[in-house]
């Protein structure tokens, strides 16, 4: 698993380190000893201890079985499994298409009550149009050379948007002027998906911001990010999904996402935007 840009992540694999070299020194074992009892070479279990290298779960049998811990194997293999889910390689997710992925999300999406979102690239999932979500799904499954099954996960994404539409669910949006402007999909489908914007406008469910490119930046353009009720952010980076539950660093995302909150503008401000990009595709 590559090193996570996400402290998160990181501090969670140190954790699972520390555990694993403490029960080797209350078994009273030298790095060498357990490695022979393992059966590997001594720069492996350095590699682990450092949290260099992530064990597997047949790791963490032999790692507890050479300390006498056998009864201690199950909970640390599901905490380096939760380790491993905090940062997920893209093209891993989409080994075998994208629907499985979108179907995940929605899951997350049921049990959420208020979702803040804030994207700096695409409108996010839930707002997007079938033929927006098919053009940018066909440029993401190119670009990553995964498996196409773009109509089942386009298909999966819409069904998302019911959520708009159910009670008990709220989305706080923000996005940056660019969003409405760049030309992810050709003018047609750009256009029905900026109409699309308008349309949900007024739901109840919903609170829609554009930050405009003239805004004084308090806070600086970043990766587009999803906080599901100050439990998990989920950040989208151009390799890989990040989701962050350290409360230190939800923090940091609350206060960000509260900075660009001040900076958007709303109503028919935000609707003169759109427009305006509706009428630059000519």
């Amino acid at each position: 698993m590559s090193t996570s840009p996400s402290s998160s992540a990181q501090a969670a694999r140190e954790a699972l380190a520390v555990r694993l070299q403490h029960l080797r020194k209350d078994a009273g074992l030298s790095g060498k000893d357990l490695s022979a009892r393992c059966g590997w070479h001594p720069a492996k279990t350095t590699r682990i201890q450092k949290a260099d290298a992530p064990p597997s779960d047949t790791d963490i049998r032999a790692w507890c079985s050479a300390c006498g811990a056998d009864d201690q194997a199950d909970d640390l293999i599901a905490t380096a499994r939760a380790v491993d889910s905090m940062y997920l390689e893209w093209r891993r997710l989409h080994k075998d298409g994208m629907r499985k992925v979108q179907q995940s999300w929605n899951t997350l999406h049921e049990r959420t009550r208020v979702c803040r979102v804030y994207v700096s690239n695409v409108p996010p999932g839930f707002l997007q149009t079938p033929a927006f979500a098919t053009a940018l799904m066909e440029q993401i499954t190119r670009f990553q050379g995964t498996p196409n099954d773009v109509t089942d996960a386009v298909a999966a994404r819409i069904a998302r948007s019911r959520f708009l539409y159910e009670g008990g669910h709220r989305y706080v949006v923000l996005l940056e002027e660019s969003v409405l402007r760049y030309r992810t999909a050709d003018p047609e489908a750009m256009r029905g998906q900026l109409r699309h914007l308008l349309a949900v406008m007024p739901l109840a469910s919903v609170s829609l911001g554009i930050i405009p490119f003239t805004a004084q930046r308090t806070v600086w353009p970043l990766e587009a990010f999803y906080l599901h009720d100050d439990t998990v952010a989920v950040v989208e980076t151009l390799t890989a999904e990040i989701k962050v539950t350290q409360p230190r660093e939800l923090a940091d995302y609350a206060k960000a996402f509260a900075g660009l909150t001040e900076m958007a503008v709303y109503g028919d401000a935000a609707r003169d935007r759109i427009t305006a990009a509706i009428d630059a595709l000519g």
